[in-house]
């Protein structure tokens, strides 16, 4: 049955969330056969990592961009539109563009059910709807792409890219990646390829050994954050350095927090690989540019100013340390309204919170399959010592537009902070 209308559309490629996660590359390469392998007719960066894939991303694009290339991205999960998931130099893909990829992977999903593979997951159908989009719909200079989940065998890697990237190692889904650091690294490092240059901003020892390792049995060049090069910030100046000798000075980030730093010293050292080893000609000016005009919604993006609220997607442990580290340089009370996922490390993530000075935590939930529900957050925040409103849209009702010198911070899951986001810009406009 053709789908007509957009809602058909999504409301085909969510119903496939049913099936869950499905690790392996047979069911994407099956579909990558019959149309043709469109993931070979591009140029891409691919990123994996726990925490900092899409603001690397968004520097990488944005300092493309103002180089005058046409780039291609391609993120998760979205924060405003669904369609933003497949986007070019910043705009999502139409609805009917969506309408037209559905209808073209559809036959082909229905196809796979019948084999011994069996159907395809909603990330992989959105998968092969990017690959497809830009080989034949919309054309592009490079892709951006990011990964769902792990890399090895995440749907994403069957592409070859030009520099293959690796952000942070932290200890999330353990559940599909493995119970230790090194095994969680050796699954995100899968996505390293034979002969083709590896840039990681993971700082842990023994998961840069874990890195070095898969790169040199692949053959490839690995550049390492603090190794190979560095970033740092001096009496409000950032400069970055590299072991040869480069250097990039007077720096400025559209993204605010202090993990930002690290995002953005890999984003650089990926473009001048790019630079490098590729035909492209990125010059420092549309760097500085690039680093200057990120944007990304819901990461450290003060959404109102008077109250002060602030979002920011702290989706795992590591999330939240950084949160925590990054809003100490918001002096006064802080109010904290948090929702996390129930597959997650709550009690590690509330206990990390707890320990902000000058703040008080409200745990909520929100209408989500994995989203805590409303009997789990009251047993929680009781144990853990924490308010509580299973109510989220009651918690921000109750937001206090006299009280000037109270800041209030929205952090957790990604799906929660877009839930948020929405309801927050229709309601103090």
């Amino acid at each position: 049955m053709t789908l007509k209308s957009y809602e058909e559309a999504i409301d085909w490629i969510h119903g496939t969330l049913r099936l869950g996660i499905k690790p392996g590359l047979a069911r994407m390469e099956y579909m990558m056969e019959k149309l043709n392998h469109p993931e070979k007719a591009n140029k891409w960066v691919h990123i994996a990592g726990t925490n900092g894939k899409g603001s690397t991303l968004t520097f990488v694009r944005n300092a493309l961009e103002e180089a005058g290339y046409r780039t291609g991205t391609f993120t998760s999960p979205y924060i405003e539109l669904f369609n933003e998931r497949i986007s070019v130099n910043g705009e999502p893909i139409s609805n009917e563009m969506i309408v037209s990829l559905a209808n073209r992977i559809k036959p082909i999903a229905e196809e796979l059910e019948e084999t011994i593979y069996g159907p395809p997951s909603e990330f992989e159908i959105i998968t092969a709807m990017m690959f497809l989009c830009f080989a034949e719909y919309e054309s592009i200079d490079i892709g951006i792409i990011e990964v769902g989940l792990g890399g090895r065998l995440d749907s994403t890697n069957i592409l070859v890219p030009l520099v293959s990237v690796i952000t942070t190692i932290g200890m999330d889904h353990m559940e599909f990646l493995g119970d230790t650091i090194e095994q969680i690294a050796s699954e995100k490092a899968g996505i390293i390829k034979p002969g083709i240059p590896v840039v990681s901003g993971a700082i842990q020892k023994e998961v840069q050994e874990v890195i070095e390792t898969i790169a040199t049995n692949n053959e490839s060049s690995v550049a390492q954050l603090n190794k190979s090069f560095s970033i740092k910030e001096e009496n409000g100046v950032i400069t970055y350095k590299t072991i040869y000798g480069e250097e990039l000075s007077n720096l400025s980030l559209g993204l605010k927090g202090l993990h930002q730093l690290n995002n953005a010293a890999v984003a650089i050292k990926v473009l001048q690989y790019l630079n490098t080893f590729s035909s492209f000609k990125i010059d420092e000016l549309a760097i500085k540019k690039g680093l200057e005009k990120a944007f990304w919604p819901g990461r450290m993006e003060k959404i109102i100013s008077n109250p002060f609220v602030m979002l920011d997607g702290a989706h795992n442990p590591e999330g939240i340390q950084t949160f925590a580290q990054s809003i100490e340089m918001y002096p006064g009370p802080k109010k904290i309204i948090v929702s996390i996922l129930a597959d997650k490390n709550y009690e590690n993530m509330l206990t990390t919170l707890k320990a902000i000075p000058n703040s008080e935590i409200l745990l909520t939930t929100f209408e989500y399959p994995r989203a805590m529900t409303a009997e789990e957050v009251i047993r929680i925040g009781k144990s853990v010592g924490v308010s509580i409103n299973p109510d989220w849209q009651q918690a921000l009702n109750d937001i206090d537009e006299t009280k000037n010198d109270m800041k209030y911070f929205i952090t957790g899951s990604l799906y929660f902070i877009s839930e948020v986001r929405k309801y927050l810009l229709m309601s103090f406009r």
